[in-house]
């Protein structure tokens, strides 16, 4: 431990920053290309201003994730609509009720879809599931659905925009107009990356 004190002791100080600077200058020549600002005493501090931004989650990024909760958001997305939790949930607790959780990829066609399937009734299929969510849309958005459209537009609660799908001729048994619909929470399940197109 003394050698090690010792050797500090010994260790020259550096000299103060000022005179570094000052040396610098000194030995430097700049000659005509010496540029000098002056600013006048009662200059006032100007304040930086920082401009916020947001991002969206776009269709790749979706595909990419290929979970249903992925595919609920490309929905939304593909309609318009507003991804609020409260839109968020309502579509998963939608899918789980067409074809449950653990296949909720089934034919790829989550909700059971008539339009742009090939199958009525929703009984058809897509070639992928990114198909199936701008068709999806397209259902939702065609007139036959407006109080679903409308309820998804204010994404404010995911019980009034189920009462309006139960309400509406999506499905003949109308999930029971409540009694055949789970509130649980959802789980985030991914498909076959084939599913997606990938």
């Amino acid at each position: 431990m003394f050698g090690i004190v010792a050797t500090l002791a010994l260790a020259p100080t550096a000299p103060p920053l000022d005179a570094v600077a000052e040396a610098s200058v000194a030995e430097t020549r700049f000659g005509d290309d010496v540029q000098r600002v002056d600013v006048a005493d009662d200059a006032a501090r100007q304040t930086i201003v920082h401009q916020s931004y947001t991002a969206s989650t776009g269709p790749q990024t979706l595909v990419q994730g290929g979970t249903n909760l992925d595919w609920a958001k490309l929905v939304l997305v593909e309609g318009g609509w507003p991804m609020t939790d409260e839109n968020i949930t309502f579509m998963m607790r939608w899918m789980r009720q067409e074809n449950g959780a653990d296949n909720w990829w089934n034919r790829n066609n989550p909700l059971n879809n008539g339009q742009g399937s090939g199958g009525g009734s929703g009984l058809g299929s897509y070639a992928t599931l990114v198909d199936a969510a701008y068709y999806a849309a397209e259902n939702l958005k065609s007139g036959r659905y407006p109080a679903v459209d409308a309820a998804l537009q204010r994404g404010d609660s995911a019980d009034a925009t189920a009462q309006a799908i139960w309400a509406s001729p999506w499905a003949s048994s109308h999930y029971g107009y409540g009694t055949h619909w789970s509130s649980r929470p959802y789980e985030i399940i991914e498909a076959p990356a084939s599913a997606w197109g990938r």
